[in-house]
């Protein structure tokens, strides 16, 4: 009888280490982001005021994958995916420029929203894909720099 009470008692007191444990969701996340920095992305975590004509669910905070663009771009957009496909920028008119929409257009479906400064280039992604769609990014981000 006293085996069990010790076996429950180290049940209880090593219970709260499985908390400090990341999930299966977390460690695919670090993962994908570790790939990213590898293939010379950055990442932070960005809180986003959405435009309230957004229907979709979206985060409070969502990882915003970004690069720095050359010296001397002068343009700046910013474009929200409405539907997967659907591109629309802040007064809800489609992307008018051939170039910009054709990168758009193969960016993953989860990808909220795409800016464009002089200093660097960024997108909201919700990571729910795999390491085909982390290329996607890159190589969008990349054209788009």
């Amino acid at each position: 009888m006293a085996g069990w009470w010790v076996i429950i008692s180290l049940g209880i007191a090593l219970s709260p280490l499985a908390w400090l444990l990341p999930s299966r969701r977390q460690r695919g996340r670090m993962d994908m982001r570790l790939r990213a920095r590898r293939l010379g992305l950055a990442m932070q975590l960005s809180p986003e005021n959405w435009p309230h004509w957004l229907e979709r669910p979206l985060p409070v905070s969502c990882p915003q994958y970004h690069r720095a663009r050359p010296h001397g771009r002068t343009d700046a957009w910013c474009y929200w995916q409405a539907q997967p496909g659907e591109w629309l920028d802040r007064w809800r008119e489609p992307c008018s420029d051939p170039r910009l929409a054709e990168h758009l257009a193969r960016l993953p479906a989860d990808v909220y929203k795409v800016e464009a400064t002089p200093r660097m280039i960024a997108l909201c992604w919700g990571e729910g894909g795999d390491e085909a769609e982390l290329e996607q990014v890159r190589a969008a981000l990349q054209a788009l720099a």
